[in-house]
């Protein structure tokens, strides 16, 4: 990266004081643009979901994996609840999606409160694990609630067999079989006629067009954080049993020597899985942790939106700034880094990979979708929201030492608090779900990298021209959403 002539900062920059200039480019279309990062955690697009309760869980995990992202279990989760999460996204298949299913005596209150924890808006009706029948939103409106769901589904549904997905031209053919049936949404059955899974048209269109990120035995992959005021050695041995492909040790202040400390017993462990450990503002603080075994260090402290660390203690760092330094020095150590909040747009993430980050972490942005692992609500005006909290939150906080300490020593820590403990993160109408946020962030960086002429995630960074800009500057490439 380099700013464009005459435009050198003098101060820390935030992403909204920044922009991106075009380049001669011979990259013809956004499709020929490969977003594979390169610090060798095994992605395919530059995602990861951050290790927050309130959004990172199996629906979150499995379905971002399937786009080529990768979520990062919380640390404050049961190792018993940790491991099951890890096997079943594991287990799930890297095409199809996971459906809700049914038994035809259920009611339709069981149909409504299952069929909004998956985009896909549908529910299989199964007998002895064989499709009978297709339950949409739809079909469960105005009707009363005890109605059992085999008097609303639609009945003797057109299925596809597994076999659709075998050969090249596989997602086009199962593609234009639900077109030809004006399908949507099909139940996917084995040899025997049982459900395998679902596929959607979008699906299809999505799977042709994303890799998944999956592990050398071609599962899904799935990474978990580690804290570091307990036995980082017992949690990350277990962690690593259970089969998680990358390990995060974070803390909200990642220059300190607890820190330091659990890198090396991590290390001591060999464990063979990208280690990332977080998080800084500096590059000191990215050679620290390095040396101390990372191999990718989380960028970040203050720019996040449940976070009120800059309010409350003053510290923290304009986050473009902090990823350009931070990044500068891993790239020295061969190391990376990924940028860790602070993303509100797809020109933000963006400009964090124009930075240099290897990957962009996203928390409250993916709240408000049907993936992440709150229940929904509706307001008052029937809009629908899930909530929110920060990690450094007395609620956070509260849940992670509940069986850790006295409740003494509880209600001390709870009188200090650092973020949001409760916020509504409402669901964009046009995109529900993480992979329509996938997508729409997706799209703009495929763009955004034909601009700077640019093929690759490296290319990108390199080739990248950056100016500054004033707030109206900003304010000016806003659009207008309801015309002059």
């Amino acid at each position: 990266m380099r700013y464009l002539p005459g435009h050198a900062p003098t101060s820390d920059l935030t992403y909204g004081d920044v922009f991106l200039v075009p380049s001669r480019s011979d990259v013809g279309s956004r499709f020929d643009v490969d977003l594979t990062p390169v610090d060798g955690a095994g992605t395919t697009i530059p995602i990861v979901v951050a290790n927050m309760t309130a959004i990172s869980g199996r629906r979150m995990a499995e379905t971002v994996a399937r786009r080529g992202a990768m979520a990062i279990l919380p640390q404050d989760l049961p190792m018993d609840e940790v491991s099951g999460t890890i096997a079943s996204v594991k287990a799930r298949h890297p095409v199809l999606e996971t459906p809700v299913v049914l038994s035809p005596t259920d009611t339709v209150h069981t149909a409504m409160s299952l069929i909004d924890k998956r985009s896909h808006g549908a529910a299989v009706v199964l007998t002895e694990g064989r499709p009978v029948g297709v339950v949409t939103r739809g079909d469960c409106q105005g009707v009363d609630q005890f109605t059992q769901v085999h008097e609303v589904m639609t009945p003797e549904p057109t299925c596809l067999p597994l076999s659709v997905l075998e050969g090249p031209e596989s997602l086009r053919t199962a593609f234009e079989t639900q077109h030809q049936h004006r399908r949507r949404f099909s139940p996917v059955i084995d040899d025997e006629g049982r459900l395998a899974g679902v596929l959607t048209q979008l699906g299809a269109l999505r799977s042709s067009i994303y890799a998944p990120a999956t592990d050398g035995a071609g599962r899904l992959r799935v990474g978990a954080a580690i804290g570091v005021n307990h036995d980082v050695a017992t949690r990350a041995s277990g962690l690593l049993e259970a089969g998680a492909d990358l390990l995060v040790v974070d803390t909200a202040h990642g220059h300190q020597e607890k820190m330091i400390q659990a890198l090396k017993t991590l290390r001591a462990l060999d464990p063979q899985v990208p280690v990332v450990a977080g998080n800084v503002v500096t590059a000191q603080g990215v050679q620290d942790l390095v040396e101390a075994g990372a191999d990718i260090v989380k960028v970040g402290v203050g720019p996040g939106a449940m976070c009120t660390t800059r309010m409350m203690t003053a510290v923290g760092r304009p986050q473009f700034s902090a990823v350009a330094e931070c990044a500068a020095r891993a790239k020295d150590l061969g190391a990376h880094v990924w940028a860790d909040g602070g993303v509100r747009y797809p020109r933000d993430v963006a400009l964090a990979l124009a930075a240099g980050a290897s990957q962009v972490m996203i928390g409250s942005w993916f709240a408000g979708t049907y993936e992440s692992t709150g229940d929904l609500h509706a307001d008052s005006n029937g809009r629908l929201y899930k909530e929110s909290f920060g990690m450094a939150s007395a609620r956070a906080v509260a849940a992670r030492s509940s069986k850790e300490t006295t409740a003494f020593d509880r209600a001390r820590k709870a009188l200090y608090e650092e973020g949001i403990s409760s916020s509504r993160m409402y669901l964009d109408p046009e995109r529900p779900g993480v992979e329509d946020l996938l997508d729409h962030i997706t799209a703009g960086l495929r763009s955004a990298c034909t601009y700077a002429g640019a093929d690759t995630m490296d290319q990108f960074s390199a080739r990248a021209v950056v100016g500054l800009q004033s707030a109206a500057g900003y304010e000016e490439g806003r659009p207008l959403p309801a015309g002059w």
